[in-house]
């Protein structure tokens, strides 16, 4: 029997399988603008093949959402109460790009003349390359499987609307984990409640039980829409297992700068 398997962002491990390389890229993975109620504004994105022979892509809108669990949500253009997807229009939906050279796409944003908008509005431009008879191998023989990896590149448009609209972090939860063999890592849920999106850098001062200074640890930024949550995982590297004060702060790089103080021990 002769089966196919297709997945979606994931590549699978198995015997006997044809490896496919896919030649489709973008140019960036964020667009982002300032606009008043009422503003129109245009722009473009390029999709790059990457392949010795034409590739063509597919584009399409979806709706875009994450919580710190690790969930995230691609749902219908539109739905979310903050999602742009209606304002903006794009051509072309499908391109065929030649081998080694890119493509654009352009789109436009008709913000509506709405003077209760204020914030971050958000959707992705949903990149894929479509399949073409040329991948397909010339024969299978019985037994065998062919595993095919479609990629997929989320571009996140995002519209800002002028200087209204905040946002407004919350640490939400905090766990420390301590496993054999692994770093301790102090993990820190954070939600925006705000209007507007925000992209905080997270560290830690670490204070052992004299009051002395052990070190500071620091987690990268992430970007936290309107609705949405993340985690930062702040590793402690080589910290000796003992109790430990420790100061958290989340900073904006700007006046938004919020702390909380712990009590650890590992």
């Amino acid at each position: 029997m002769i089966a196919r398997h297709i997945g979606i962002g994931i590549l699978a491990l198995l015997a006997m399988t044809f490896p496919v390389q896919a030649g489709i890229s973008v140019g960036t993975l964020t667009l982002e603008s300032d606009a008043r109620p009422g503003q129109v504004y245009r722009g473009t994105f390029t999709v790059v093949n990457t392949d010795s022979t034409p590739r063509t892509a597919a584009v399409f809108q979806t709706d875009y959402s994450f919580r710190s669990d690790g969930s995230n949500s691609f749902s219908e253009p539109g739905l979310l109460p903050r999602s742009n997807a209606r304002w903006i229009t794009f051509s072309p939906r499908q391109i065929e790009v030649p081998p080694r050279q890119s493509m654009s796409i352009s789109y436009e944003v008709r913000v509506p003349a709405d003077s209760t908008l204020q914030g971050t509005y958000w959707s992705i431009f949903m990149v894929e390359e479509v399949e073409s008879g040329s991948d397909t191998p010339a024969s299978l023989s019985r037994n065998q499987t062919e595993v095919r990896q479609v990629v997929r590149y989320g571009i996140q448009c995002i519209t800002n609307i002028g200087d209204v609209g905040r946002a407004q972090l919350h640490l939400t939860g905090t766990r420390l984990v301590a496993e054999d063999g692994h770093d301790p890592e102090l993990q820190v849920d954070v939600e925006n409640v705000g209007e507007r999106w925000q992209s905080p850098a997270a560290w830690m001062e670490l204070y052992d039980d004299t009051g002395r200074r052990v070190g500071r640890f620091e987690s990268e930024k992430k970007r936290i829409y309107p609705e949405t949550s993340v985690r930062f995982r702040i590793n402690l590297g080589a910290t000796p297992a003992g109790k430990y004060k420790a100061l958290v702060v989340l900073d904006s790089g700007d006046q938004d700068v919020i702390g909380a103080r712990y009590d650890l021990e590992f």
